[in-house]
This record gives structure tokens, C-alpha cells and sequence, in this order.
């Protein structure tokens, strides 16, 4: 988050530990808080399992975060010097959906008549389709994650417009489009964006 300072990371991550060491808790887990305008933060939820957004750490971590979640299950250490994680870069996640943003993102199920997928340097795709693939009404409308890696906010954000340009897939309705629309808002380019901005984007 452009929102988040060093200072305020180092912050948060103290909380992060503090927390799980609260309830003995060992394993891959995410807690989520919540930034005010004056950069207080509080407490929002914990997901004790690996979260759709991993890929964006483990981009800017280099890290195998399934991994680590087996070696912790197992007893065993992580093989990190001094157990200590660093972080570099700039990573986000387009969440592509079965959906049309069009018809307040109903869900699209039915057969993908043709895919493409983007790649290049930075771009990672985590998904199961695949062209003449029939996509389910019976489970979430989640179909590909779209990660775009780069040395700086700006990078990123200019090989994830390439990546959803680059992207195709024909037969249904998705997500592409209004992620298309998000990346160029001067809003979310300014890293502005608050809890409200989806609402006010739609309309």
C-alpha cells in the first residue's frame, strides 16, 4: 500500500506478531487492519490460511509462502537467516472474475470459448482454466489472479496495463474490463483510493 510508511509497517507488523503470539498461533495467517486519515490503524480480522492476495508477498518477498506453511507444520524452521523476511519492490493482484461489471458483477458461469494468458518480465498467473473450459455456477466466480511485479509502484502499475490488455478470454463475461478502468483512474493512480472508492467508481 502506498498508504504505509516504514515507520507505519514496522508498526503493524509488531501488532501482526503480537497478536498471533497472543493465541499461540502457528502457521500462515493474514491480519487485516484498517487505516484512518490520520494513520491510525485497528484491528479488522485475521484469516488463518493463505490468502487469495499471497502471490503479492511472495513477489516482493521471494518467498514460498505454501512452503513455509508446510515447514511450520512440521516443526521444521523456514531456513531464513535470522528468521527475517525483507521486502522489495512493488507487486498488485487483479482478482479476474466470472463476472459482469456491467449487470453489478452477476455472475457469468459457462464455457470459455478462448483464452490467452499475458506473461513477460514481473507477470504471474495463478489459475485452472483453459480454453473450452465450463466454469460452474456452483462455486466462487474467482478464475485467474493477475500479478504484475515491478521495482516501484509505477512499474508495476505499467506492466499490469499491459498484462489486462494482453489478456483474453472469450466466451463470458469478466473482470478485465473495469480493472482496465481502475489502473487509469487518477484516484487509484495517486494511491488515494479509501474503503469507499469501489461505490463511488460504479457509479
Amino acid at each position: 500500500s502506498p498508504a504505509v510508511t516504514p515507520a507505519l509497517r514496522n508498526r503493524l507488523m509488531e501488532a501482526a506478531i503480537a497478536g498471533a503470539k497472543s493465541v499461540d498461533y502457528l502457521s500462515a495467517g493474514t491480519i487485516e487492519f484498517l487505516l484512518d486519515e490520520n494513520g491510525e490503524f485497528y484491528f479488522m480480522e485475521m484469516n488463518t490460511r493463505i490468502q487469495v492476495e499471497h502471490p503479492v508477498t511472495e513477489m516482493v518477498t521471494n518467498a514460498d509462502l505454501v512452503k513455509f506453511q508446510i515447514l511450520a507444520a512440521m516443526g521444521q524452521p523456514l531456513g531464513l537467516p535470522n528468521n527475517e523476511v525483507t521486502l522489495a519492490g512493488h507487486a498488485i493482484e487483479c482478482r479476474i472474475n466470472a463476472e459482469d461489471p456491467e449487470k453489478n458483477f452477476l455472475p457469468t458461469p459457462g464455457r470459455i470459448s478462448e483464452l490467452h494468458f499475458p506473461g513477460g518480465p514481473g507477470i504471474r498467473v495463478d489459475s485452472h482454466i483453459f480454453a473450452g473450459y465450463h466454469i460452474p455456477p456452483n462455486y466462487d466466480s474467482l478464475i485467474a489472479k493477475l500479478i504484475a511485479y515491478g521495482r516501484d509502484r509505477e512499474e508495476a502499475l505499467a506492466r499490469m496495463r499491459r498484462a489486462l490488455n494482453e489478456m483474453v478470454i472469450e466466451g463470458i463475461a469478466t473482470t478485465i474490463s473495469v480493472h482496465k478502468k481502475i489502473l487509469n483512474h487518477p484516484e487509484f493512480i495517486a494511491g488515494k483510493a479509501t474503503t469507499a472508492f469501489l461505490a463511488q467508481f460504479m457509479k
